[in-house]
């Protein structure tokens, strides 16, 4: 059974239908890639899946049990992270208190224990600290320890926001637009680590603009035009797909 299955999945704004039955489903442990000329309905989909908007029709099933209209934070204990186009780091934090804060599902939340602070809660949080380190090594972060985020250049940034994400031990990742801003060096950084991460067991789906980095990390490609599913393959069958090609270049290209 897929880890997530996406079953005509619609949803319309005033009239408009932003996604139009859409269906797809994505194994454990591959990198997926949701891809389409702008407007073609990637955030969109994003947000149906990940809780931020109700499907207007259709269903979204993970792990075999349907999760459409949950809110963000019940998919969050459920096994589910995501990042955003537009980076959701607080910068008057550390870069490993970031981190830290995406653990916060983990924490125990009895008030009373944590205010009196039990040994547990704070070898606990010991705990946490050691394990957000960790995280930082893996994204390759780790000379940013006790710096401000507000001092951390934009591509780390990103790299940083990923650790936060995986923090809160997902089964999968939901990425939008990580090579967003970067240059070739930092895409290439974060292309390592999507890889590095699925390779780790965490299922990942990203929407991406980037088209070298795609092809070369995706297991399989969902390509999406004007709110509907165009096609699906592999990356050499999407890049040999000739309405993949007029949907990006012109139907006289």
């Amino acid at each position: 059974m897929a880890l997530l299955e996406v079953d005509n999945l619609s949803i319309a704004f005033g009239g408009v239908k932003a996604v139009q039955n859409v269906s797809f489903s994505v194994d454990r442990g591959l990198v997926y890639s949701v891809i389409g000329p702008n407007g073609a309905g990637k955030t969109t989909l994003f947000n149906l899946i990940t809780g931020v908007y109700t499907p207007s029709e259709g269903d979204i099933r993970l792990d075999g049990k349907s999760i459409a209209g949950t809110a963000p934070h019940r998919l969050a204990l459920k096994g589910m992270a995501r990042t955003f186009q537009n980076l959701q780091i607080c910068m008057n934090m550390t870069a490993l208190e970031n981190v830290m804060v995406g653990a916060h599902l983990q924490l125990d939340r009895n008030m009373v224990k944590a205010m009196l602070r039990f040994p547990g809660i704070a070898r606990r949080d010991r705990e946490l600290k050691d394990e957000a380190r960790e995280l930082m090594r893996f994204v390759g972060l780790e000379s940013y320890w006790n710096l401000g985020a507000n001092s951390m250049p934009y591509g780390a940034l990103k790299r940083l926001e990923i650790a936060r994400a995986l923090a809160a031990k997902p089964q999968i990742l939901f990425l939008d637009e990580p090579a967003a801003g970067l240059n070739t060096h930092e895409t290439a950084e974060i292309d390592e680590l999507v890889r590095k991460v699925a390779d780790s067991g965490v299922t990942v789906v990203l929407v991406e603009h980037d088209m070298k980095m795609v092809m070369n990390i995706s297991d399989r490609i969902l390509v999406l035009d004007y709110g509907k599913k165009l096609t699906e393959g592999t990356a050499r069958e999407v890049r040999e797909n000739p309405d993949v090609i007029a949907a990006y270049l012109g139907s006289n290209a």
